[in-house]
């Protein structure tokens, strides 16, 4: 089916939305929390106002701690040890649920690109963790299973319980859920930052993630994979609460790198972040984190 008859099958399928997101344990009251811009668990303006540069890397950390497992366990076969994981005073960081090695043998370019990334992201954990020292949060919760097959029924995809581990296709569209989302998390958090040297660093990470979100956008399209990408992106786009989404094909053209109307990349604050990440909230026990994040920003 040609991608823009696809597309049009989503504006009805955008009507049956709300219907989806319930089945998967996103509330119809949480959603109207999000489109009305409300803090889904009634977090403070002043804790917004009174957050702080250490504050802000840790709740990248979390992020970075969700990538790193995430492309660990699918290059590896394995989470990251304890040591990358545990709190200041050596408490252990949360446990990872769900989560295989991918059998990359059908395509060894997207498992060298799969590998260098996951070398990436687990250092990232590691240049956080170092820079943030005693103050680096230890390792949330982390569910990398139930999370993706509730995600996979909320956005309306076909073929049964959606897996990222199952199929290289299916790896791709994981991938492509993070690293869009890693690149707008970076953006949005660039002007809290007060500290230069912090400023450069999260700008560095910024630019890395999104070398990775394009090489994933080139490898859906090229996959032909880009109907499956439209609804991913429009359920971000629906649980940031502002529509700040697009997928790898808009107007029947490629749509490698999404921007708004001055070609400039979308940014989204903590709490739009932490939208997608969660699913919406507590309706569906917070999807990825279901013990939330650790940190001041939650």
């Amino acid at each position: 089916m040609p991608l823009d008859t696809a597309i049009t099958r989503v504006s009805g399928l955008m009507s049956n939305r709300r219907r989806l997101l319930q089945g998967a344990g996103i509330s119809a009251a949480t959603l109207g929390a999000i489109a009305m811009g409300l803090p889904t668990d009634a977090r403070s303006q002043e804790l917004a106002d009174a957050i702080t540069d250490a504050d802000i890397l840790n709740f990248a950390l979390n992020l970075e701690y969700l990538e790193a497992n995430f492309y660990s366990l699918a290059v590896y076969g394995s989470p990251l040890p304890p040591d990358l994981t545990a709190g200041p005073n050596g408490e252990p960081g949360g446990t990872v649920s769900g989560g295989s090695q991918v059998d990359f043998s059908a395509s060894p370019t997207v498992g060298e690109f799969a590998a260098e990334i996951a070398n990436d992201e687990i250092t990232h954990v590691k240049f956080l963790r170092k820079e943030l020292g005693a103050a680096a949060v230890a390792q949330p919760t982390i569910n990398l299973g139930t999370s993706f097959a509730a995600l996979g029924m909320a956005a309306g995809l076909k073929g049964g319980t959606f897996s990222p581990y199952s199929s290289i296709d299916n790896f791709l569209l994981g991938g492509f859920i993070f690293e869009d989302v890693g690149v707008t998390a970076y953006l949005g958090a660039a002007p809290l930052i007060t500290h230069k040297v912090y400023l450069a660093a999260a700008g560095g990470i910024l630019a890395v993630e999104a070398y990775h979100a394009s090489e994933f956008r080139v490898q859906i399209y090229q996959n032909g994979l880009s109907f499956n990408a439209h609804l991913i992106s429009a359920l971000r786009g629906e649980l940031s609460g502002v529509h700040d989404d697009q997928g790898v094909k808009l107007q029947g053209m490629a749509n490698i790198v999404p921007t708004d109307g001055d070609s400039i990349a979308f940014a989204r604050t903590p709490a739009q972040v932490l939208n997608i990440v969660y699913g919406g909230g507590a309706a569906s026990n917070y999807l990825f984190f279901p013990d939330k994040v650790n940190g001041v920003i939650q």
